[in-house]
């Protein structure tokens, strides 16, 4: 018979889950970027985008309604109603309408680079709606963060017609709209739960980037006659890449915290660069990897008291199993 004991530090087994679990949110997130550049070689953009979240949302809907009681996952307040809405507008549609159309003229590696940029636009969209102080270290940190995108974009006066740097400075555009929508939700508070949030957000959202597409002049027609690729490419991105990547975001936020969940920001670059490149042969240019680096460094100074709090916990838990190893067994 197996019996459960309750105390406040996570079993071994739980961590490996949550490594586990964070590796693979890399590896969805990741993929991502390269379903999207191969989908768009047949649909449009806005629509493309659109798609992803129809089969998202009745995946993550249909989970939650099969799954969870009524109460749980209906919106009551008028605080869940403008939660879904603010979720909607800024992380669903002009996130992923900027993300798609960036996505078209540059690489898997520059775009999940300065789509990771979000962790680091968030403390000055706090600062600004919120009041949350920012020290000066904190400010220099999203400079030398903002230095990194300078190196990727390497903005001249020929570079405002380039395709690939207007791509970019769009995926930067959808970074800044989940920067913003997820401060705006703070301080709406809805009172939902946030898996179901998030589904809701995913339907309306669904349903703005269609009228969208239909404004952008997208024909709709344009999903008929299309490969078995880009069919696999919405799959791909609508299911693994959105519903169950987001499913396995929002469980780890609740379990190791919103910072270390964030990290992985910085780490899908890594597998997006890999897919690119063994999947589609995208090159990664020296100074997307340079400016990588220093945006992660600009991300570590933001967040340097948090990052220096779970190396200490990390060392302590390190130092309490060396002992416990070293210590001889008692004879009775």
């Amino acid at each position: 018979m197996l019996r459960s004991t309750s105390t406040d530090r996570p079993s071994i087994p739980a961590r490996y889950r949550d490594t586990a679990l964070f590796v693979l949110l890399a590896v969805l997130f990741g993929g991502s970027f390269v379903a999207i550049k191969t989908g768009l070689r047949e649909l449009p953009p806005v629509l493309f985008a659109g798609l992803r979240f129809d089969l998202a949302a009745v995946t993550l809907l249909g989970y939650i309604v099969l799954t969870r009681p009524r109460s749980t996952w209906l919106p009551r307040t008028r605080a869940d109603f403008v939660g879904i809405g603010m979720a909607a507008l800024f992380l669903i549609a002009l996130n992923n309408g900027l993300l798609f159309l960036g996505q078209g003229a540059t690489t898997p590696a520059a775009a999940s680079v300065m789509y990771g940029l979000n962790p680091i636009l968030a403390p000055v969209f706090a600062w600004w709606l919120l009041g949350d102080r920012l020290s000066w270290l904190g400010a220099l940190g999203i400079g030398i963060a903002l230095s990194g995108v300078i190196l990727i974009v390497q903005p001249s006066p020929s570079t405002f017609t380039d395709a690939s740097a207007i791509g970019q400075l769009l995926v930067l555009g959808a970074a800044a709209a989940v920067a913003l929508g997820s401060v705006f939700l703070q301080r709406v508070g809805p009172q939902m739960d946030s898996t179901p949030l998030t589904a809701w957000a995913m339907a309306v959202g669904a349903v703005l980037l269609h009228i969208a597409s239909l404004l952008a002049g997208e024909p709709p027609t344009a999903v008929i006659g299309i490969g078995p690729e880009t069919i696999a490419s919405i799959v791909a991105v609508g299911i693994p890449s959105t519903a169950v990547a987001y499913a396995i975001y929002f469980g780890l936020i609740k379990r190791i915290g919103p910072v270390r969940a964030n990290l992985v920001a910085y780490v899908v670059p890594i597998f997006a660069a890999l897919m690119g490149w063994v999947l589609l042969g995208s090159s990664v240019s020296l100074w997307t990897f340079v400016g990588f680096l220093v945006v992660v460094a600009g991300f570590a100074l933001i967040e340097r008291v948090t990052i220096r709090m779970e190396l200490r916990r990390l060392y302590h838990r390190f130092e309490e199993t060396s002992s416990s190893q070293q210590t001889p067994p008692c004879d009775d």
